[in-house]
Parts: C-alpha cells; structure tokens; sequence
C-alpha cells in the first residue's frame, strides 16, 4: 500500500511536501527553536529522520522511513540538486557579488576555486587511504580521492548566507564569495575525472585528467560569458520588467541546458552568467522598478531552495544506516577536511605572495568558513550502490553535518571576535557587495 502510494507521487506532489514541511519546520525553528534558519531545518531535518526510523523499529507496523526513504529516491537528490537546484542558487548567489572588488582579488579567488580543489583532494585522499588502511577496508586508493574531490567544495549556500549577516571587509567578502561561487564547479569537473577513472578500473592519466578539466572547466567559462553577454543585450533592449525577469530565467534553464547536453561545466557558466547579469545588467540595463522586482524575485528563489535544500540534507540521513567502521570513518573525515583546508588556503595564499590577502585574519575565516553542504551530498549519492559507496556517504554526512550544525554556527562569533580585535571600524557596505 505504501509502495503504491509513494509510486503515485508525481514531481509536484514531492515538491509540495517539501515546500510545506521546509515552511512548517521554518515556522516552529523562527518561535521556538531560534536556531539560525538553514541550522534549524538542518537539525528538524535530521531528527525527523531519526524519529522516524526508531519509530520504524520499536511500533510495529510503522512503516514511514520507508515511505520517505522512498520519496527521496523518487526525487533523486542528486540529479534534483545538481541538474536544477545548483543553477539557480549559483546564478542568484553570484548576483550580489561585487564584479569590480571581485577583479581585485582575482588572484586569490582563482587560486582558492583551482589549486586550492586540487590540493584538498590530494591531501583528504591520500589522509583517508592511510586511514582506510588502518582501518583494514578492503576500499581501492582511487576511491578515496574521490571522497576528497566530492568534499573539497565549499557550499556557496552557507558562506554567502553567513555573509548576509555579517559586515567584514570588502576584501574578504570577495574572496570568500568568490571561491564558494567558483570552486563548486571546478569540484564537480575533478570528481567526474576522478569517479569515470574508479568505475572504469582505468588508470588515472593526469594528463588526460588535465585536458578533460580545461575542456570542461574553461567550457563552462565561455559559455558563462556569452549567456551572460546576451542576456545583458536582451535586457538593454527593454524596460518590461516581468519579461526581464523571465530572460533571466531562461538564461539559467537553458544555459544549464545546454551546458549539460555540451559536457561543460554548467555550475561555472551559471556563476559567470550570474555575475554579468548582477553587475552590468543591473547597473546598466534595467530601470529602477526592473531591478527592484528582479532583486527581490531571485532572493525567493535563493531562500526557497536554500530551505528545502537544508531540509533534505537532514532527511537524507534515512539513507545511512552506520556501522563501526563507518563512524570510525566518518570522524576521521571531520579532521582531515579540516586539515586539508588549512593546507588548501595556506598553499594558495601564502606561497604565492601576490595572492595574499591583506585583511587580518582572513585565512581563519576562510579555513572555519569552508563550509561543507548539498553539493558534497549530492555527489556521495550519486557514487554505486556497494559497500564502498556506504563508507564514503557516512564520510560525506559526518563532515557536512559537522559543517553546518558547528562551523555555521560558530563562524559569525569567529567573525565578530576579528572585527572587534583588527577592524573594528568596517565602513558600511557600498551596494553589489555581498549583503
């Protein structure tokens, strides 16, 4: 009966549900729990899991986790986030991106996104293999620096939600922004080489793993650009603000279209697009109540699927059923993303002096702010079914989970404790910077 039930819901019934338990949870964190949002769906999201599934095992004929468990597969988290939910929080998050302070730290963002992907995936890799091997798992080395590849990103979801709330220096803004926009997509590039090289038992080439990753990276750029350039053209040309917003609409769903059907990075072309359309076209294009709707229109959109997205990552734990070894694994994956990270950032801005950054204790804010989300979970989920699939999810939940529930909710005192000891007077944001 279940099985039927569940087999009925269609795409709109599974996103009606989200949308009202993200507003019901919403409404009972906002007056009673008071944890800040996407913390308090977070949280709402994984103790209903657990209720759910000790509800499943002590009351006989209780069946829910199953039914839910079934929705989510139904969904298809992986291909809901990355082929639909990504587009849009990227092009919406990149829109209040300051393009000019973004050009001035160019160097460091570009080093954080590239190098500092690479250098995580390395470093978690090589970490969790030694681990594994300690651990005596029969897991094959190539898996694990898939597992660095999938938690290398930084989820621009939480980053540039921290920032809305706090007022740092312009510089850092940029840079923290900037990565968290950027390095998504060069993640997802070095996982599927990584991922294609696992399945297929080949040999890793990293030249070939080069040339894949400026094909599809350097792609993704491109076609960023010319989306971007287009509809910078289709919005000068009118004042209509509802088509306006529409063009912008187009422009992620079959950029990102497109992008997918060309095997080039639609994450980039929708942080470049957004970029454009957030600084020229805004400042160029579009008339006071143009910008005004279309502003307002892709902040909904961005606290709409943040919601549901945060929701899902706490359902998602009806998916893990861990073992000693997956916990073991699993608080392991905690440490090393956190030691990979600091040699990520110190790599990227310290080695190379002209990437340096000059606000004081920005490499703190970037190593705590490193935040951990959807998109690492998506990408675990989206591994094999077997028993190393298992393993690297449980990896994947214990450092996200750790990332929003104590990273999240600690950065903004982080921040605060810097302000007051090395910029206490920050000047009020000038407008496209991060707000």
């Amino acid at each position: 009966m279940h099985e039927t039930a569940s087999s009925t819901l269609g795409a709109f019934d599974i996103a009606a549900i989200l949308v009202v338990a993200s507003a019901v949870f919403g409404y009972v964190n906002h007056h009673f729990i008071k944890l800040p949002h996407t913390i308090g769906l977070t949280v709402m999201g994984a103790l209903a899991a657990i209720l759910l599934m000790v509800a499943d095992a002590f009351i006989p004929g209780v069946v829910l986790d199953d039914w839910v468990m079934r929705v989510l597969q139904q969904m298809n988290f992986t291909e809901t986030l990355l082929q639909g939910m990504l587009s849009f929080l990227l092009f919406a998050g990149a829109m209040h991106v300051d393009l000019d302070r973004l050009k001035i730290d160019w160097l460091p963002v570009l080093l954080l996104s590239t190098v500092g992907v690479i250098i995580s995936t390395l470093v978690v890799g090589a970490a969790m293999w030694g681990i594994g091997a300690l651990l005596g798992l029969a897991t094959a080395p190539i898996w694990y620096f898939v597992f660095g590849a999938l938690i290398a990103p930084t989820d621009p979801v939480s980053v540039l939600g921290v920032l809305k709330e706090e007022n740092v220096p312009a510089s850092l803004q940029s840079a923290v922004a900037g990565e968290s926009l950027f390095n998504d997509g060069v993640g997802i590039v070095v996982f599927t080489i990584l991922l294609g090289a696992a399945v297929t038992g080949a040999d890793f080439s990293v030249s070939e793993g080069m040339r894949l990753f400026a094909l599809e990276a350097g792609g993704g750029v491109l076609c960023g650009l010319i989306f971007g350039w287009v509809g910078y053209r289709a919005l000068a040309s009118m004042d209509e603000y509802t088509l306006e917003v529409l063009i912008t609409l187009a422009i992620v769903m079959g950029g990102y279209t497109l992008c997918s059907a060309l095997h080039i990075s639609g994450p980039l072309a929708m942080a470049v697009a957004g970029l454009l359309i957030g600084n020229h076209g805004v400042s160029f294009a579009m008339s006071d109540v143009t910008r005004d709707y279309l502003l307002k229109f892709w902040e909904l959109v961005d606290e709409l699927l943040n919601s549901v997205l945060f929701l899902l990552i706490g359902l998602e734990l009806i998916a893990l059923v861990p073992g000693t070894a997956h916990v073991a694994l699993g608080l392991s994956a905690i440490v090393v993303t956190l030691v990979a990270r600091a040699a990520a950032i110190g790599v990227s801005t310290k080695v190379f002096p002209a990437a340096r950054l000059d606000t004081k204790g920005a490499g703190r804010v970037l190593w705590w702010g490193g935040l951990r989300g959807g998109i690492s979970i998506a990408l675990a989920l989206s591994l094999p079914s077997g028993p190393t699939r298992d393993l690297l999810l449980a990896a994947t939940f214990a450092a996200v989970l750790f990332s929003v529930l104590v990273q999240r909710a600690t950065l903004g005192r982080l921040i605060e404790s810097l302000k007051a000891k090395h910029y206490p007077a920050v000047e009020e944001e000038t407008p496209g910077t991060v707000h």
